[in-house]
């Protein structure tokens, strides 16, 4: 690596510094909570957040552990900026998308603080690219308080089924409506397009089903337009978690194996349509 691209070593007056041999690891997971220009990153000890939102009532977060890093130092208790996502992204694909059998995109990303770049050092077959995107002050995040003591009704499902779903269901309708039940239908998935309504049932025996827990029934409608981002992570996973909580919040909770076959996740937060009535369902 020539002298003048080479990276600073770790902790050089960094606030975060981070390493990876496969830039792609990252990428993949950006792509999918890529709906808005901007996120907020949160980098601390245990990883990276990274947050998107949309009108103040979708929410995306990308989860990528500390472990998945090569090297991923954090000199403070935690660091935070926003940061257009379209530019970050056009600058880890700039060798490409698609790399030649055996080769990889190494990156190191440094921030030195609040008012500083984020800087990226980018490295394919010998040639260096070094990459400074402006970063920006945080804006104040929604904050769903979704936690475990508040969920009603939790399923785990192989990604697949849910795959299906969203291919047979009829998206020209405005909402999903989503039944979670301990008695039958158990999880119903319903939509209202131009062809008129459809249903799609999953019995709590499903192959598809790998947790069933739901303590009452519930029925809520969402915007099938917030939804949609969501299928992005579902491309990507193994497992989708799906929890509501009393006032209906939606959690869709997306497992992802990437190529080394090392964990992260991704989570969306969904507000339900307070245009529903009791009536209409």
């Amino acid at each position: 690596m020539p002298f003048s691209a080479q990276p600073p070593a770790s902790g050089e007056g960094y606030a975060l510094s981070a390493s990876l041999d496969n830039a792609r690891h990252l990428s993949s997971l950006l792509r999918a909570v890529h709906f808005q220009d901007h996120a907020t990153f949160l980098a601390t000890a245990s990883g990276l957040r990274v947050t998107v939102e949309d009108a103040k009532c979708i929410q995306a977060n990308a989860f990528i552990q500390a472990e998945i890093f090569q090297e991923f130092s954090v000199q403070e208790e935690s660091v935070m900026f926003r940061i257009s996502l379209s530019v970050l992204l056009d600058c880890l694909t700039i060798f490409g998308t698609s790399s030649l059998p055996g080769t990889s995109t190494a990156l190191r990303m440094c921030y030195r603080g609040y008012g500083y770049p984020l800087m990226l050092f980018l490295e394919e077959g010998g040639v260096v690219t070094v990459c400074k995107i402006n970063t920006q002050e945080p804006d104040e995040l929604l904050d769903f308080d979704f936690c475990s003591t508040k969920v009603v009704n939790k399923i785990i499902l192989q990604s697949e089924g849910l795959r299906e779903a969203f291919a047979e269901l009829d998206m020209t309708s405005e909402v999903l409506q989503i039944t979670m039940s301990p008695d039958k239908p158990y999880f119903r998935l319903s939509t209202f397009g131009n062809a008129g309504s459809a249903h799609l049932d999953y019995p709590r025996d499903s192959d598809l089903m790998e947790a069933f827990h739901c303590t009452q029934t519930q029925t809520n409608r969402y915007k099938i337009s917030l939804l949609k981002p969501s299928t992005k992570a579902l491309a990507l996973s193994c497992k989708v978690s799906i929890r509501t909580d009393a006032q209906g919040f939606l959690s869709l909770q997306y497992m992802i194996r990437n190529e080394d076959g090392q964990i992260c996740f991704v989570e969306y937060y969904c507000c339900p349509d307070e245009n529903i009535t009791e009536a209409e369902l």
